[in-house]
């Protein structure tokens, strides 16, 4: 029970619970209050959101700078051809499919929140994209000129972001969530809304499996290798991400999964790509965030974001990907900045995207380390293309 009760999903499951039912029963002045704690938590997140990107990117681009290969950069086109055009399958999806889903207008018979009694402004020390070139310029400056203080700095600067979301971010998630659901709850939005949450949820799964698919399918092709030969090893790996909803906590599984596939996996591409891809190689997390954004902005602010929006949201999403820590919600906390900056959310479509993207986070967990399998295919077929020796390849990550 007691492990149930750290599951962050739980706890998110379970205020917003309470929110609705608080949301349900709440009088004006309680209002008041619930309004100035989720201003004063929606203050807290938005701070640390440039400390979140500095402290995952920055460390993360040293550490492929400092492996650099012909190998390493192949890996890296990879995971990132991945992780956008996901985003833009999921894109399309959207587009196609979300104006035809049952939302409700939010204009008509919403009550109107009270006024907060209490604001507490906590400015972020940079802006978003601000901090974004700043990490990458930071990033690949100390991995050309190989500035060992800078980079162990770096690294330690990255565990004390790590610490600050799991020891301040994710703990206070919950009362943030509760209370933006009582919001919601108070206006009569969610009661509307809440079977369109459902629908959208049973889409993206859909959507994992059609892209793992089309991957698996891509890496059969370029190795002319059947894909089943992978793919059939992956069971434990997929079993074991969606029970710990953490790429990195899965990878001794997937490891032994993909040792399995020889000789459709070279030995040396395994140990080289396994660890590597769980790391920076996020298709089902990238893809479940753009639709769930694309719902979001439809439910809350009435219409689809435009195209020119959604693209330059899918590619920077590529790249916070590929720095985004491998534990459960890596993905969205990195990217709450573009989620904010570039798609234009406040914290209501905020919590709603942390907290549909909770409740299925374990299944684009799933998707990533089985996606990992395809793309280590495709480094074995190009290795094997470019007469590679099979070669002991050892990477700390």
């Amino acid at each position: 029970m007691k492990k149930i009760w750290k599951s962050l999903p739980f706890r998110l499951i379970l205020g917003v619970i309470i929110g609705i039912i608080l949301g349900q029963a709440a009088n004006e002045t309680f209002m008041n209050v619930i309004v100035s704690l989720r201003y004063i938590l929606s203050q807290v997140i938005n701070f640390c959101v440039p400390l979140i990107i500095i402290g995952f990117i920055a460390p993360s681009i040293t550490k492929l700078g400092s492996s650099a290969s012909r190998m390493l950069g192949v890996a890296l086109v990879c995971a990132y051809a991945s992780s956008v055009l996901a985003a833009l399958f999921s894109m399309g999806a959207g587009y196609g499919l979300i104006p035809h889903l049952s939302i409700a207008s939010q204009a008509g018979n919403l009550k109107e929140l009270p006024e907060m009694v209490f604001q507490l402004d906590i400015p972020p020390v940079m802006e978003v994209m601000s901090a974004l070139v700043l990490s990458v310029l930071i990033g690949l400056a100390a991995a050309w000129t190989k500035a060992k203080n800078t980079i162990r700095l770096l690294e330690e600067f990255q565990k004390m972001i790590l610490l600050i979301v799991t020891k301040v971010v994710i703990p206070i998630l919950p009362f943030f969530i509760a209370a933006t659901f009582c919001t919601l709850s108070y206006e009569g939005t969610i009661t509307k809304q809440l079977p369109v949450f459902i629908q959208v949820i049973i889409i993206v799964l859909i959507g994992h499996y059609i892209w793992l698919a089309l991957l698996y399918g891509v890496a059969g092709v370029y190795c002319r290798t059947n894909p089943l030969k992978v793919l059939k090893n992956y069971g434990p790996a997929y079993i074991t991400a969606i029970g710990t909803m953490s790429s990195a906590a899965t990878m001794a599984v997937a490891l032994k999964c993909a040792k399995k596939s020889e000789p459709a996996l070279r030995d040396d591409m395994v140990d080289f790509g396994i660890p590597l891809f769980a790391n920076i190689h996020l298709c089902g997390s990238v893809l479940t965030e753009v639709f769930f954004v694309m719902t979001v902005s439809k439910i809350l602010y009435g219409s689809l974001p435009d195209l020119g929006t959604m693209v330059l949201f899918c590619f920077l999403l590529g790249v916070f990907a590929i720095g985004a820590p491998g534990v459960p919600g890596g993905t969205v906390m990195a990217s709450l900045g573009l989620i904010t900056g570039v798609v234009g959310f406040d914290e209501t479509g905020t919590a709603l995207i942390l907290t549909i993207f909770a409740l299925q986070d374990s299944f684009g967990t799933a998707c990533n380390i089985t996606g990992d399998g395809a793309l280590t295919m495709i480094l074995t077929g190009y290795a094997r293309k470019h007469d590679i020796k099979e070669q002991k390849i050892e990477l700390e990550l």
